[in-house]
């Protein structure tokens, strides 16, 4: 029995829309991040970009656990000697680009390396409930009904 490789030209892909809306960050990021690579495919193949392209909107309501909203800091150097900088998840979430937020925490669960950057690509996150992707005719995929672990309540 051989192992099994995708050709480019039996990859197909499809279009996921997910709301965020009261989804744990987190649990939202490992299913956002399976479906880029593609691992919930029967045809996986690691080199190859097999994912779905996936939409999320409300990225702005989206929840933590804990004290994270609070103790949760990232961070960023500006270059320049002493020029380290940070700011917690609860000011970025009630910035200017909350959208930030949900971009990293999937791109810290893809491996860090030239396919995953192209993988991210398929990523498209919105704050609000709007997306200008109806003509792809996305199929919701609706986290809730998956594990009630994956939503929490203010």
């Amino acid at each position: 029995m051989k192992t099994y490789t995708a050709k480019p030209a039996d990859i197909e892909k499809k279009w996921i829309l997910i709301d965020a809306e009261g989804i744990v960050l987190g649990r939202l990021a490992s299913i956002v991040a399976n479906r880029l690579r593609g691992k919930h495919k029967a045809t996986f193949t690691p080199h190859m970009d097999m994912g779905d392209n996936v939409i999320i909107v409300n990225a702005d309501k989206v929840q933590m656990t804990g004290k994270k909203r609070d103790d949760k800091t990232y961070f960023w150097h500006t270059g320049h000697p002493g020029g380290i900088k940070s700011r917690t998840a609860r000011q970025i979430l009630e910035g200017k680009h909350p959208e930030r937020v949900v971009m990293k925490a999937v791109q810290r669960m893809l491996p860090g390396n030239k396919l995953a950057r192209q993988q991210m690509t398929n990523l498209r996150v919105y704050v609000g409930a709007e997306h200008p992707h109806e003509a792809q005719q996305p199929e919701v995929l609706d986290l809730r009904v998956m594990n009630k672990k994956n939503t929490r309540s203010a």
